[in-house]
């Protein structure tokens, strides 16, 4: 929530919810960890035995009406934990008794056991949609909301926000995009009257687009994250044909953005050549990643892709639709592609695609580079590969505004991939 601009979380839970989300993103999200009333700064009733017997309502209202006194924010969500939701608190009673005009209050009820974290982030997004956002408001075209890059758990996110939002503000369009220091309040409020909303995602926020479509009649468009030429290039294309009125600039938009990527990625062409800086890929991340990496890695770098390993924990029907993805690339270029959440599990994955007994002169995998989390170094190690943290958890990379999204994505993307492996040299 404090993605949002002015806005103010209120955690409605025991006092080591906070804990266990401070040091999750501390260790994971490439030291993204502080902030204006967040991580352990946040607001919370932190409740105790007391409220679990006797209920945490009071606790609640007591830690709101204090939260208003002091905290400085234009908008203020309740985010309840586990606890709370299974001693049945009434959360919306308590808002509804506080909440104002000048202090207006959400409810997102976020208990732990009702899913993960990207769940909690589609759960807010509705509430958001749901609850805060102006009703019947005659539609602008040139109006678009995008989201499905959940802030923190994807640690690039606001580089990768900031390059989407950029890249469809050169197509002539106006732009929410919700958690950036470009929007604001005031326009998120009447994002309702988009004439399009588009995710950047196959998973996250796309119930959330559903409800807003069912709420505010906004068609959405749901696109795998768009990283590199290739990808970007049919995203656009894809706006292009739901917003007509928009396809010259949009084309004239790629035209220029191409010219711009391939002129510097031209500077690099010999040398990618003279040193031999093609690789056997493996991709382990979530989602949006592991959908949209392989493309790139195929189609715009030349390298061959040979595991992809989606780390979230996904029903079968999403699971298939992210198998699918791959079909983008050249059928004897189509990596193999694997589900998997359990870390150890994953490495013998990587490990089995190296033959037995394999030396340098006969390692089909050789040279390999593993593109994952921090916790895949032992499988890159385990075969050799160099390897580059880009999915959540990031321990070993401090991020600010770097982000992979869209052609200038692609050109960062490429440097630190490259630079990974002649680091030692």
């Amino acid at each position: 929530m404090t993605a949002l601009p002015r806005g103010i979380p209120v955690l409605h839970a025991a006092p080591g919810c906070a804990g266990n989300a401070t040091w999750t993103q501390l260790g994971g999200g490439g030291l993204q960890s502080g902030g204006y009333c967040a991580t352990l700064s946040v607001p919370s009733s932190n409740v105790q035995e007391n409220e679990v017997v006797f209920g945490g309502m009071d606790r609640l209202r007591e830690q709101l009406q204090n939260t208003l006194k002091v905290m400085k924010g234009d908008l203020f969500v309740v985010i309840n934990g586990c606890v709370p939701a299974m001693i049945g608190d009434d959360v919306a009673a308590v808002i509804r008794e506080i909440s104002s005009r000048r202090h207006p209050i959400l409810f997102a009820d976020t208990g732990g056991f009702k899913g993960n974290s990207h769940v909690g982030y589609d759960r807010v997004l509705q509430t958001l949609f749901r609850d805060y956002l102006q009703r019947g408001l005659p539609k602008n075209q040139k109006l678009v909301n995008v989201w499905g890059i959940p802030p923190s758990w994807d640690p690039f996110w606001r580089g990768n926000l900031a390059s989407m939002r950029l890249l469809l503000e050169k197509a002539g369009l106006r732009v929410n995009t919700f958690f950036t220091h470009k929007d604001r309040l005031s326009r998120i409020r009447t994002a309702s009257s988009a004439g399009l909303n588009i995710v950047l995602s196959d998973v996250y926020g796309v119930e959330a687009a559903k409800l807003f479509e069912q709420i505010h009649e906004t068609p959405y468009l749901s696109v795998p994250f768009p990283i590199g030429p290739t990808a970007t290039q049919h995203f656009l294309l894809q706006v292009a044909e739901r917003l007509t009125f928009a396809e010259a600039k949009i084309k004239a938009a790629i035209a220029t953005e191409q010219q711009h990527y391939y002129s510097h990625l031209q500077t690099l062409a010999d040398a990618y050549s003279d040193l031999d800086l093609q690789r056997y890929a493996v991709v382990i991340g979530d989602a949006n990643y592991a959908a949209a990496l392989p493309r790139f890695l195929v189609h715009d770098l030349g390298w061959l892709c040979e595991l992809v390993v989606h780390t979230d924990p996904l029903p079968t029907d999403q699971q298939e639709q992210l198998r699918q993805r791959q079909n983008a690339i050249v059928e004897r270029l189509r990596p193999n592609v694997v589900f998997e959440t359990d870390t150890n599990k994953i490495q013998s994955h990587v490990e089995g695609l190296r033959p037995k007994g394999a030396t340098k002169y006969n390692d089909v995998l050789s040279p390999a580079f593993v593109l994952g989390s921090s916790l895949d170094r032992p499988a890159a190690t385990a075969i050799g590969a160099a390897h580059l943290s880009i999915s959540f958890p990031v321990a070993n990379r401090a991020i600010l505004d770097r982000g992979y999204a869209g052609f200038s994505g692609g050109l960062r993307l490429t440097e630190d991939l490259l630079s990974a492996i002649v680091a030692a040299r």
